[in-house]
């Protein structure tokens, strides 16, 4: 027997040795290789899986998160806004009163004594005397004031209107409670600027007994008081109190229209009268810019003319 049939015999010897169960255990084994390949591929596709879900539910959680907090930021508020005031001037107080009411009011009244002011535009005044000297048979005393008083509107007070508004209802109190005043009377008026109120008492002087008018309106940003008082002194008769209100209405009605016509508009509209109970108004704002300078003292402007 050659050697390769030898060997080819041993191979064949092997084989027949293993037999059927050498077969079966090969089968076996590769069965159980495959067997653990196939759950690592399970795991890995399973891991797989596991991700690309967990990647779109975060994904729909961060849409999520970022439509709710798109939707669920709160706006930025707007900046404060205040209606901005209608009128920027004021005209020259000297010359509100036309010359026909002056020369009615106030006939021998040479000329305006104008107010001090730090800012005319925003505050002024001017001042009428008048002194009808009849010797012994007795003199007819006038004095008339005018003073205007503007607000700018101001995020911090409001607008001009309003601090206006609560200004007049200030100075309408204030004319009822003047030290020594009698008969006090406040009287609303219609047809001058959008609201206004007459306050008239007596006032007792060594040198007469005075019938004061004090008159306020307020035309939208600007607050008008007319002072008006007349006196007869040295035995003359006193003035009648309802015809100084008349005439003082005359110059409150043209310092109004001069308010007006400063800002380039026509005559303001009439509104309502004012509520029957002036005293009733808002007391004076402390956020006005300034008081009207003090009215001069009737008795000495009459003392001074003697």
């Amino acid at each position: 027997m050659s050697e390769g049939t030898m060997q080819r015999a041993d191979q064949r010897d092997d084989r027949a040795q293993q037999g059927p169960r050498g077969r079966r255990a090969r089968r076996l084994s590769r069965a159980l290789v495959c067997a653990a390949a196939v759950p690592a591929v399970l795991i890995t596709a399973a891991c797989s899986s596991d991700s690309d879900d967990a990647k779109d539910q975060g994904g729909k959680g961060a849409s999520a998160q970022q439509t709710s907090g798109a939707s669920g930021r709160p706006s930025a508020s707007a900046s404060p806004t205040v209606q901005a005031a209608k009128y920027r001037k004021l005209p020259d107080a000297c010359a509100v009163v036309t010359k026909k009411t002056l020369s009615d009011l106030a006939p021998k009244a040479k000329s305006g004594k104008k107010g001090g002011s730090d800012d005319p535009s925003s505050r002024a005044s001017c001042a009428w005397s008048s002194l009808d000297n009849n010797g012994v048979k007795g003199s007819q005393f006038r004095w008339l004031n005018v003073s205007l008083l503007r607000f700018d509107s101001d995020t911090a007070r409001g607008s001009g209107e309003a601090q206006a508004h609560t200004y007049y209802g200030g100075q309408v109190k204030d004319g009822q409670s003047v030290d020594g005043a009698k008969a006090v009377k406040v009287v609303p008026l219609s047809g001058t600027g959008d609201e206004a109120s007459a306050v008239r008492y007596d006032l007792k002087k060594k040198e007469g007994l005075f019938k004061q008018q004090t008159l306020v309106a307020r035309v939208e940003n600007v607050v008008v008081t007319v002072d008006y008082n007349g006196a007869g002194l040295a035995g003359e008769k006193t003035p009648d109190a309802d015809g100084l209100t008349k005439d003082a209405q005359r110059a409150l009605k043209d310092a109004v229209a001069a308010v007006s016509s400063a800002n380039g508009a026509g005559s303001p509209s009439s509104s309502p009268s004012p509520s029957s109970s002036a005293s009733s108004s808002a007391p004076s704002s402390k956020g006005a810019s300034a008081s009207p300078s003090k009215k001069a003292s009737p008795s000495k402007s009459a003392a001074k003319k003697d």
